[in-house]
């Protein structure tokens, strides 16, 4: 969690800094930074790979890869939390999280990114199609990652699949469309870790 002195400001009289949250100013206006959190239970998912697996950081369109929140009104217009931002840019924080996903799930030899200077087996390439809440016949937030396993001894893609999620939303504050989100996400990211355990 980020610290400052304005954290405990902004909690006290607005109650919108959660424990995934911190806050800060930028341009004069209050902002809310927000991360997501990795799952940690991993009872449902089944066998382990000896294989040393390379993260790549997610591809996305530029109105996803940034720091903003995206809301959908309808399905062909973008708008973002005024008060709310990720901690980092979104490509960014989803790489930490599937990383994330695969050391805490126990079940991956290794897990590396770019620059480790590792020799892996596998690379995950991942592309984000969505990652938003969406304001029109009932709340929701919306996680699809398309994902790519490619053997890194011959460049060959050894499988690919699709994997989408969505849970309920409340868009009356950044903290309650977070929650949603994060929802969403944790379901995306434990099916992309099993996926991967079975492939490789």
């Amino acid at each position: 969690m980020l610290r400052s002195s304005s954290v405990k400001r902004v909690f006290a009289l607005a109650g919108l800094c959660l424990t995934l949250a911190a806050c800060s100013v930028v341009g004069g206006k209050q902002l809310t930074t927000y991360d997501l959190s990795a799952p940690t239970n991993f009872d449902d998912i089944s066998g382990r790979s000896n294989a040393q697996v390379l993260v790549a950081a997610p591809t996305a369109l530029k109105s996803l890869d940034s720091e903003m929140i995206v809301v959908r009104p309808n399905a062909s217009e973008i708008t973002y939390f005024g008060d709310a931002q990720w901690s980092d840019r979104l490509s960014r924080v989803v790489q930490e999280k599937l990383i994330q996903t695969f050391e805490n799930s126990g079940r991956i030899r290794s897990v590396a990114k770019p620059g480790d200077g590792v020799v892996v087996d596998y690379k995950v390439v991942t592309t984000i199609r969505a990652f938003e809440l969406i304001d029109a016949n009932g709340a929701q937030a919306r996680v699809a990652l398309s994902v790519k396993i490619i053997n890194d001894r011959n460049g060959r893609v050894r499988a690919s699949r699709q994997f989408s999620a969505t849970a309920p939303a409340n868009l009356s504050s950044s903290a309650k469309g977070v929650a949603g989100i994060d929802a969403a996400s944790q379901a995306v990211l434990k099916d992309v870790l099993s996926w991967v355990v079975r492939v490789i």
